[in-house]
């Protein structure tokens, strides 16, 4: 995976498509800060893939002017693991939101950290599911009934903690970010990419429509108190005293990219042949 002979701008990686999430969603500079990371590093636009899930956030490969898939609901990281042990030259990236990952899609989210395959898995977290129209989510604190959708006075349950689940599981890559800091999120999804193993980063992306009080996140996140470790035991006791608006890396770790000795031999031709009716 290396960097293009070309210089690339941030507006080659993005597509003529017109974005139509709410007006205020953090999505939108999560957007941004994934295409200029990509510029950042220098990536050949046609040598990335951006996968995705089902939801709000999820339709990020849409509007980027990579190769792009749109699978189903909580599947993006299968697909995109798929995408990167068959091509380990491309740079894969998967995009979702905290009901895809961490409901849904738990299940895949714990695999993919075990596996620790070349890729990174940007999730923008709202603690909501926005496009359903405001429900509680994995992570949605357990007292929160500001929606109808909610139970009266809250779920009760403990909300998902993404970082930890992915440190326990075993990501090479642990960070969090906020969408209302785009530089400092693109920077972090940069090192993601560039880390070798399973990079996964947590943006905090408000969802004003349904989480109006989320507007005040720009007011309460902070860098975190602890410095960023090689350590799983210390990253562990770390995130003890994490409060969910911690920003930065969390984790870097030294495990070996899963990659299987195998390689594809067969061409584009024919495979389309085994296809053709």
């Amino acid at each position: 995976m290396t960097t293009s002979t070309a210089t690339y701008t941030v507006k080659d990686y993005k597509s003529d498509l017109k974005p139509v999430w709410c007006p205020g969603c953090g999505d939108y500079s999560v957007l941004s800060s994934i295409t200029k990371a990509l510029a950042d590093i220098n990536r050949d636009p046609h040598k990335c893939a951006v996968i995705s899930g089902i939801g709000c956030s999820s339709r990020i490969p849409a509007y980027t002017n990579c190769y792009g898939f749109h699978s189903i609901h909580g599947r993006g990281l299968a697909v995109a693991a798929g995408v990167k042990l068959a091509r380990p030259d491309l740079t894969v990236l998967s995009a979702g939101g905290d009901g895809d990952g961490f409901s849904i899609g738990g299940n895949h989210f714990i695999h993919a950290c075990r596996r620790n395959v070349d890729m990174t898995y940007v999730v923008m977290n709202n603690r909501v599911y926005g496009m359903t129209k405001g429900q509680p989510s994995p992570t949605t604190e357990p007292e929160w009934d500001a929606s109808a959708m909610a139970p009266p006075g809250g779920t009760g349950m403990s909300p998902f903690h993404p970082l930890g689940v992915a440190l326990a599981a075993g990501a090479n890559f642990i960070a969090r970010a906020f969408s209302g800091d785009p530089n400092g999120t693109a920077s972090l999804i940069a090192q993601a990419i560039l880390h070798p193993g399973f990079s996964f980063v947590e943006v905090m992306s408000p969802c004003v429509t349904f989480r109006e009080e989320q507007r005040e996140w720009k007011n309460q996140v902070h860098p975190q108190s602890t410095e960023t470790t090689t350590d799983p035991a210390q990253a562990a006791r770390n995130l003890t005293t994490d409060d969910g608006l911690n920003i930065g890396i969390v984790y870097k770790g030294a495990r070996i990219p899963y990659q299987p000795g195998h390689k594809t031999t067969a061409n584009v031709s024919d495979l389309e042949k085994e296809f053709a009716l």
